[in-house]
């Protein structure tokens, strides 16, 4: 048998079924597989926490249905105040409650005894902002508006969040769930005037001071 028969030999003894993939050893055909996987897309954050309270004098108490979404004891939490964004820890001792600085309160628009709108954007150490109910399922209503919130970065999807949460009025937020759709649909990455956190806080910059970075993993 010549050099070239030989060879041939080997190589169809080689490609032989071994039980691996395509004729190849287990151990080529596993390595396939193996590369062959597609990463697993990681799990949505739930949805934000809104709700309505009685501003107390320097605290607010959550609702309980509110509190039982958030861990227990003290957590740190991103949200808007009539929104006004903050960043603050709630004490959790038989319920979760925000203290309430004046210039806050100012900021928000509001005094001690009025009924106020919270809506909890980001818990914890989160990487991301966390979307509102109703405008996740209106985004999930268009085709085009939820490719293209597929594609955004997450500080631009915090912004639609940010621009959302801070109307006042349910009206607004109707209108602006709207435009966001047709925005999105029509290819925008970001909200057209909107100059996100910063905007929100530039008349009031004493209110945003406890703006901190959020805790990390395990501290």
């Amino acid at each position: 048998m010549g050099i070239f028969s030989q060879s041939t030999t080997h190589l169809r003894s080689y490609l032989a079924p071994r039980g691996g993939r395509f004729g190849l050893p287990p151990t080529v055909g596993c390595l396939m597989n193996y590369r062959e996987m597609k990463p697993a897309k990681l799990s949505a954050p739930p949805p934000t926490i809104r709700f309505t309270a009685k501003a107390e004098v320097a605290r607010l108490s959550l609702p309980k249905a509110a509190s039982a979404r958030l861990p227990a004891g003290r957590t740190v939490i991103e949200a808007t105040l009539n929104g006004f964004p903050f960043r603050a820890t709630l004490e959790g001792r038989g319920g979760h409650q925000l203290a309430l600085s004046p210039a806050l309160l100012a900021a928000a628009d509001a005094s001690a005894g009025d009924t106020v709108a919270v809506e909890i954007i980001r818990v914890g150490d989160e990487p991301v902002a966390r979307v509102p109910a109703d405008l996740l399922a209106a985004i999930a209503a268009s085709p085009k508006a939820q490719a293209q919130w597929a594609e955004i970065t997450p500080n631009a999807r915090q912004n639609w969040v940010l621009w959302l949460s801070s109307g006042k009025l349910a009206s607004t937020r109707l209108t602006r769930i709207k435009t966001a759709c047709s925005m999105l649909g029509a290819g925008k990455n970001r909200v057209c005037c909107f100059g996100g956190l910063g905007w929100l806080r530039k008349d009031h910059p004493a209110a945003g001071a406890n703006w901190q970075p959020l805790p990390k993993p395990g501290a």
